[in-house]
């Protein structure tokens, strides 16, 4: 009987792309999914370590793991991701029961390190790695839209972020690897991919070459360009933006390209100006408002979302109040909020004056508020409009209906079935718009772009 796998990820969008790269590596060697972690022959814990309940909830996974280990001795028990490169052999002393720990960079070498496992080894994998181009076949969790990593790793130093020191440094893949996935994923028959990178706006910085007008060769916005034309992809996203980088050249590129959709994820962390520059962000809340402006010049309709923390030290109400205002200026269609958590190994976790728990749950309750109403009004902009939707899946709580988005990124419900639909564009009248999704009816799907019958290697 074929070993069985069963992965639980935490976090962001890149740790889902790494699962699926993992997965992708255990079917590859035999292994078969199973629905339930008790199932499981091999669990692996893909981890993230932005928020201390994470971390918190693997070790009580571990622990309840540990104790079946003790009972089946079969069992093998991976910790990959951000948590396993903060703590390495701190993992093991606290977990002993833990066969493999491994950083967010060892992904596509997991079959390697489970052959050291079941040759009798407990292995740590955590030294910094050049990652080379990844030939593994990832395990897509969709059928229609996927993950493309375009760059690894983080050069910025944000004085609350673990990310440069569990994800190592930027690493970019080149232009030609790139298309060649995405190529290959339209032939599958993948309508829709995100381009992810902890910063992506920093794409190319690491490869060589300039351009005769003296700027970088290879850029993000280049990148765009470049893959823009793969046949059979309909829409292309990208996160996470970074402020610092985010230029007039990649909005009006983003206008020009139709492919390319009109949402932007920015997060500006801070709507005040004292507490950015104590983050190590880079820019101020004047800087921020401009990139708005210039994208809402080019693409009036464009969707934006953004990331807010509150309670970082020493935040004044009068600071935290800045937030608020920069909520309720620009006007996000969704913002992922959190309260400040101290995390290892970063400079702000050492300040005086951190703020009280009480009071981050305090304005943590406020912002929400705030962001529900606000993305609430923005919601009203599509009512009774026609918008165009990728069908994805069945909304689990009515079977009768399927779920996609639009350009902008709106959640969509609809009548219909999903054997019909999925990947179909569909013409979509709005009938109810709430703060964070919309319902339809639904008019009728777009003609399909054909795909390529086999990746070109362009």
């Amino acid at each position: 009987m074929p070993r069985r796998y069963y992965i639980t990820t935490f976090g962001c969008q890149m740790n889902k792309a790494d699962s699926e790269r993992m997965a992708g590596v255990l079917e590859a060697m035999g292994l078969e999914p199973v629905a339930e972690p008790d199932q499981a022959d091999v669990l692996l814990y893909n981890t993230c370590t932005i928020r201390d309940n994470a971390e918190q909830k693997l070790y009580s996974y571990l622990g309840r793991q540990a104790k079946r280990k003790h009972q089946n001795p079969n069992l093998t028990l991976v910790v990959a991701g951000c948590v396993a490169q903060q703590e390495g052999e701190q993992l093991l002393r606290r977990v002993p029961e833990v066969d493999l720990v491994m950083g967010p960079q060892y992904a596509n070498r997991l079959g390697e390190l489970l052959e050291q496992v079941w040759s009798g080894s407990q292995v740590v994998a955590t030294e910094p790695l050049h990652i080379v181009e990844d030939i593994t076949k990832p395990r897509r969790d969709s059928t229609v839209t996927a993950w493309v990593n375009v760059i690894y790793g983080c050069n910025e130093r944000c004085t609350y972020c673990v990310v440069p020191g569990v994800r190592g440094q930027e690493q970019s893949r080149t232009p030609a690897a790139i298309r060649a996935e995405i190529e290959e994923l339209a032939a599958q028959g993948y309508r829709e991919v995100t381009l992810l990178g902890q910063n992506i706006d920093a794409y190319g910085r690491d490869l060589p070459g300039i351009t005769p007008e003296g700027r970088r060769q290879h850029t993000f916005t280049d990148l765009l360009y470049y893959i823009h034309d793969v046949a059979g992809i309909e829409r292309i996203r990208f996160a996470t933006s970074h402020p610092r980088y985010f230029t007039e050249r990649l909005i009006r590129a983003c206008a020009e390209l139709p492919k390319v959709c009109k949402h932007f994820h920015i997060p500006f962390q801070s709507g005040n100006n004292d507490i950015l520059k104590a983050m190590g962000r880079g820019y101020t809340r004047e800087r921020y408002l401009h990139i708005i402006d210039t994208i809402r010049r080019y693409m009036p309709d464009a969707a934006i979302s953004a990331d807010a923390i509150v309670g970082f030290p020493a935040e004044t109400e009068a600071q935290f109040a800045d937030t608020l205002d920069l909520v309720a200026t620009v006007g996000f269609d969704q913002l992922n909020t959190a309260a400040y958590s101290p995390r290892p190994n970063t400079p702000a976790a050492t300040w005086p004056d951190q703020v009280p728990e009480a009071v981050k749950e305090d304005r943590l309750q406020r912002l929400n508020h705030l962001v529900a109403t606000v993305a609430a009004d923005r919601s009203q902009r599509y009512l009774g409009r026609t918008e165009v939707v990728l069908v994805e899946g069945v909304n689990p709580k009515d079977p009768t209906q399927v779920y996609g988005r639009t350009d902008g990124n709106r959640l969509t419900y609809l009548q219909g079935e999903i054997e019909a639909l999925r990947g179909q564009l569909v013409r979509v009248q709005i009938t109810e718009a709430r703060a964070f999704s919309l319902s339809g009816e639904p008019l009728e799907p777009l003609p399909r772009t054909p795909a390529p019958l086999a990746a070109t290697g362009h």
